[in-house]
Formats: C-alpha cells, structure tokens, sequence
C-alpha cells in the first residue's frame, strides 16, 4: 500500500505550493476505489475515524500510550488550538497554513469536522483535501486526494508532510517511523478498506443512491 514519493510528487496538487516547506513524509494509497463523485464519501470515512478505539489491538495501544504521554509532557493540545492561535510553524511566524491559502481554496472544507482526531481542515476541491494538525513535536498536514485512473475509475491516496520542531520533533518521528510503517498504517488500511466496502455496498443498495444524489442537489 505505500507508494513511493514520485506517486505523489507527479501530479499538480495544490498543497505543494501552500506548502513547500515541509516535507513528504509518507503516501499511501488507500483500499477505496471509485467513481467520480465518491470522494466526499472518502473524506467523510476518514472524518469519522477513531484510532483510540480502531479494531487492531495494537494500534489501539499504540495510540493511547502516544496520548498519555502527550498528556504527560505537554506535546499536545486538548482544544486544537496551537494551529489558530499557539505554536508558530517551525522556520515561521505562520500559526496556521490556512494564512497561505490562496482565495479560491478559502473556507472550503469548513464543514467537515474531525469527531477524534485532531485535524483541522484546511481546504478541498473535487478530487484533493488537506488538514494539519499543531502539537509540540511537528507540525503536520494530511493530505488526501482522488486520483483519477482512467476510464471513470479512480483510486484514494493519502500523503503525510511535516515539519518537526527542533531535535525532540526529529527524534519523535524517528522513533515512531517503524511502528507507522510496520503497525498502524497497515491496520490502519484494513479497518479502512472494510469499512468502505460496508458504505460502498450500503450506496448501492436500491433506493439510496437516488436518495443520495437528490439530497446533494438540494
């Protein structure tokens, strides 16, 4: 499932002139193929997300212990606030990479809300997305995308920037690398394969899909 850079570094997505600084940490491309209007089904799959209670034991665990020490040390922030008004982005005066945004990317994904992950979203268009999120070790953005493969088909991808702060920033995500890459992603991908075959399969059923595009056209 994880792709090389070039996957992601290939195509003309807007995050890569918000955020040229960062960098590409991670892509991925993700278990959910579809159509061309079922991007929004996508983000709101990864919306309503929840590792603290994901089915993969151990990501679970993984997750709570990086919270509890998060807790413990001061790393995170309980009310999101340090992308509006706290740690400046490392190298910056910038709190928030919602200040680069250009005009047309503005208040564009405002009404998608992250139930437990601390995201904050940043902006969307028809076929790409991007959150970030602020704490003591990096500054982060997700960055999920629709890409198009030819013939009516497309497939999600998901990319990871960051920017660490100092040596605690660089030796965290150094330390957390393998239990990414080996753990939780895979998990991770499973639990998010099955759950949009469930919503997949849910859309598909007569009646629903109508119903579906009905209310989007409302």
């Amino acid at each position: 499932m994880r792709l090389p850079n070039a996957a992601h570094e290939s195509r003309p997505w807007r995050i890569r002139e918000i955020a040229p600084d960062f960098t590409l940490e991670d892509v991925w491309a993700l278990p959910v193929p579809g159509g061309p209007g079922d991007f929004q089904t996508l983000l709101e799959l990864m919306a309503s997300g929840d590792p603290g209670n994901a089915e993969s034991f151990a990501t679970r665990v993984l997750w709570r212990v990086r919270h509890r020490l998060g807790s413990w040390f001061g790393w995170d922030d309980p009310d999101r606030a340090f992308a509006k008004a706290g740690l400046p982005i490392p190298g910056t005066n910038e709190t928030s990479l919602t200040d680069r945004l250009p005009d047309d990317l503005r208040n564009t994904a405002a009404d998608l809300d992250f139930r437990s992950l601390p995201f904050a979203p940043l902006y969307r268009t028809d076929v790409e997305f991007a959150a970030e999120v602020s704490n003591r070790t990096v500054h982060a953005v997700m960055h999920l995308a629709w890409v198009d493969q030819g013939e009516g088909r497309y497939q999600g991808q998901m990319a990871v920037y960051v920017k660490p702060r100092g040596r605690l920033g660089k030796g965290y995500m150094a330390l957390i690398a393998p239990f990414r890459h080996w753990v939780v992603y895979p998990a991770l991908m499973r639990q998010i394969e099955r759950a949009w075959n469930a919503r997949m399969a849910h859309q598909r059923r007569p009646g629903i899909r109508l119903q579906e595009t009905r209310d989007r056209s409302v």
